[in-house]
C-alpha cells in the first residue's frame, strides 16, 4: 500500500517532487512512519521513521545522565575499577550523544523538551541526589547499583529500535549498546559482588 502512494504521488509535478517523495513515506494505516528519506526515498541505508527519530530524542538524555553519573566517579570513587568504567562511559557516550544531535538535525526534528525521566533506567532526582552525596566505598556501591539499571535501560531502549527503526547507522549504534552496556553489566554484576 505504501508503496503504490509513493508511486502515485513521485509523478507529481517536477517542482514538488522533493517534498513529495518525503511526504510519500510519511503515511499509512497501520504503518509507522517508515519512508523519509534525505535523498529521496531511494536508498535503503538513509531511510529513517518515527522509531529512529524517538531513540535519538530519548538516547541524548539518557546518555547525558549516564555522563552526570560519571562524572561524580572522577573525585568521589574509591575504587580504581569504578573510576576506570566511569572513563569508559564518558569516552562512549560523548560522542555518541554528537552523532545523535547530528542525526536530528539532518532529519529537521528537534532534540526533544523533556528530561527523559520517564525513560526505562532513568535515575529519578532522590536517586540522584543520593549518589552525589555519597562518597568512597558507599559511593561505588551506589554508582554501580544505578547505573546497572541504567544500562538496562539503555539496553531496552536499543533492542527497541533494533527492532522498530529502519536508520541503519542508528541500527548499528543500538547493536552497539546491547553488545556494550550489556557487557558494562556483567562487569558491574561482578564487581558489586
Amino acid at each position: 500500500m505504501m508503496s503504490y502512494r509513493f508511486a502515485a504521488r513521485a509523478l507529481g509535478a517536477a517542482a514538488v517532487a522533493s517534498a513529495v517523495l518525503f511526504t510519500a513515506g510519511c503515511g499509512g494505516d497501520s504503518e509507522p512512519s517508515a519512508g523519509h528519506s534525505q535523498h529521496g526515498g531511494e536508498s535503503r541505508a538513509d531511510t529513517f521513521n518515527d522509531a529512529d527519530v524517538a531513540f535519538a530524542q530519548g538516547m541524548i538524555p539518557h546518555h547525558e545522565q549516564a555522563l552526570a553519573m560519571a562524572e561524580l566517579a572522577r573525585d568521589r570513587a574509591d575504587a580504581e575499577a569504578v573510576r576506570e568504567l566511569a572513563g569508559e562511559i564518558e569516552r562512549a557516550q560523548g560522542p555518541e550523544i554528537a552523532t545523535l544531535r547530528s542525526w536530528l538535525s539532518e532529519w529537521g526534528a528537534e532534540e526533544g523538551h523533556h528530561g527523559g525521566h520517564e525513560m526505562a533506567g532513568m535515575l529519578s532526582g532522590e536517586e540522584m541526589a543520593e549518589l552525589e552525596e555519597a562518597s568512597g566505598a558507599e559511593f561505588d556501591a551506589a554508582f554501580l547499583r544505578l547505573m546497572i539499571v541504567h544500562h538496562e535501560g539503555a539496553v531496552e531502549m536499543a533492542g527497541e529500535l533494533e527492532r522498530s527503526g529502519s536508520y541503519e547507522p542508528a541500527k548499528e549504534m543500538a547493536r552497539d549498546i546491547v553488545s556494550s552496556q550489556s557487557s558494562e553489566i556483567e562487569q558491574m554484576t561482578e564487581l558489586l559482588n
